[in-house]
């Protein structure tokens, strides 16, 4: 068996892990997108690393674009097998792929209009909205600890990690001539007693781990309560400043995490009398699916939609769809809060709301999780002074505050526990991926104090027998 990591290799974004086994199958854990690497990113999202016409299957995690945003492609450019994942998980890639599409289409177009005046070679987005409805096709949704014969000598089975609606970790067994292996890939780490999710589950044991490693150097911050922050950052603009809060957040987990809070504040009339707008139509459909998971979320939720029927909604809050709606927010006098996608702020919406409200000292950015040094947000989030966008300059007079406590990734003593399942010494092999290089050597050192060892942190294209 060979693994070899192309995307996610000391990055935080383009989750992509091929396994070939030694007959030569070959076996995609997830197919994600690079996001906010800068004027990288759309060269590396053109170039897989191997060829999809010789991957025989496909296992998706979970749908965040980082880990699922280039299956169309993958399809596209010839992969023909199954793409394995939870039920939750493709009724949110319905949704969040043809978004993508979307989104390149628009993006493409708005970036083609400067180039042609430049006279600089046109962009063409990486896939359109027909080769999202193709890949959908072939789609195979799974039941959480379910197992599942993927052929007579590969078996899977999923088992919630905690972070978004649908995610799991995916454990495979994996019989090679006379030998049988675990494998257990992560993916993304919740974290535990999140506002909307339940707890990550335990997983079987495993011989190989593929583990994620965000937050592997830091802790979050549990001493102030996160529906805390938020209120503190609202009543400082909306009501001493009179200002716009504005939140790069991303329609699937964070959106409906912070709306949720924002209902609760209502609830106990602690929020200041203005408007909520989600602007973004992937957080609309995205709210209406976590909806319809209601089951699948934790204990508080269930009190709270026994008495609220639903968590999403509350009489302030406005789920706006429409693209002028949305545009004449930007002439809309504040006070007012505003969510917007994506969380990075390097697509959708919430990049033309940064652009016209950035420059004004009475509004604020929240950043409301983790954002890739090379984004938008990232650069925010480090105190940048002035910022790109859409190829503009712009000063940054906004004031940028950023709330670690809500971020859909455990920290790094969550991971461990989560991890504490697992008897390291029959862990053969341990990678980190999904991690900033630095933050990942000191994962490694925190793993090793509790007994995994062979630990790797692969590169990208880097390549490992087992």
């Amino acid at each position: 068996m060979e693994i070899s990591f192309n995307g996610a290799a000391q990055t935080v974004t383009g989750s992509k892990h091929l396994i070939t086994l030694w007959d030569n199958e070959k076996i995609l854990l997830d197919c994600g997108m690079f996001q906010g690497m800068g004027k990288d990113t759309y060269t590396l999202n053109k170039e897989f690393g191997f060829d999809p016409k010789d991957v025989n299957h496909l296992i998706l995690s979970h749908a965040h674009i980082d880990h699922s945003g280039l299956i169309p492609k993958l399809v596209k450019d010839g992969f023909v097998g199954n793409i394995y994942c939870t039920h939750a998980t493709f009724d949110l890639c319905k949704i969040m792929l043809m978004d993508s599409a979307h989104i390149q289409e628009a993006d493409a177009r708005f970036v083609n209009k400067r180039r042609r005046v430049q006279g600089r070679e046109m962009i063409e987005p990486l896939y359109a909205k027909e080769d999202v409805v193709n890949c959908l096709l072939q789609f195979v949704p799974i039941d959480y600890d379910t197992p599942f014969e993927i052929n007579d000598h590969i078996k899977l089975l999923f088992t919630d990690n905690g972070h978004i609606l649908g995610s799991a970790t995916t454990n495979l067994s994996i019989r090679e001539v006379n030998e049988t292996t675990q494998l257990a890939y992560t993916g993304d780490i919740g974290g535990y007693n999140t506002a909307l999710l339940k707890n990550p589950s335990p997983f079987p044991q495993a011989d190989i781990i593929i583990c994620e490693s965000t937050y592997g150097d830091r802790l979050h911050n549990k001493s102030i309560h996160p529906d805390q922050e938020i209120l503190d950052a609202i009543i400082d603009t909306c009501k001493n400043r009179k200002g716009k809060v504005i939140i790069p957040a991303f329609s699937l987990g964070r959106t409906q995490e912070i709306v949720y809070a924002l209902n609760k504040l209502n609830l106990y009339g602690l929020l200041p009398d203005v408007k909520v707008y989600v602007d973004s139509p992937l957080a609309v459909n995205a709210t209406r699916i976590m909806r319809s998971y209601a089951s699948n979320l934790n204990e508080e939720v269930q009190e709270f939609i026994e008495s609220r029927p639903d968590p999403f909604g509350f009489d302030r809050l406005t789920y706006i769809t429409d693209k002028r709606d949305s545009q004449k927010l930007n002439d809309q006098k504040g006070p007012f809060i505003l969510i917007s996608s994506s969380g990075m702020a390097e697509a959708g919406r919430v990049k033309h709301h940064i652009m016209h409200n950035i420059e004004d000292d009475r509004n604020s950015i929240l950043i409301v999780g983790y954002a890739e040094p090379l984004s938008l947000a990232g650069k925010l989030r480090n105190g940048d002074k002035m910022v790109k966008i859409f190829g503009v300059e712009h000063q940054v007079n906004a004031k940028v505050k950023a709330i670690d406590s809500l971020s859909a990734h455990g920290d790094y003593q969550e991971m461990i526990k989560y991890l504490s399942c697992q008897k390291p010494e029959k862990v053969r092999q341990f990678f980190l991926v999904h991690g900033e290089h630095n933050v990942q050597q000191s994962f490694k050192a925190k793993l090793k104090e509790v007994g995994f060892n062979n630990i790797n942190i692969p590169s990208r294209y880097s390549e490992y027998s087992i």
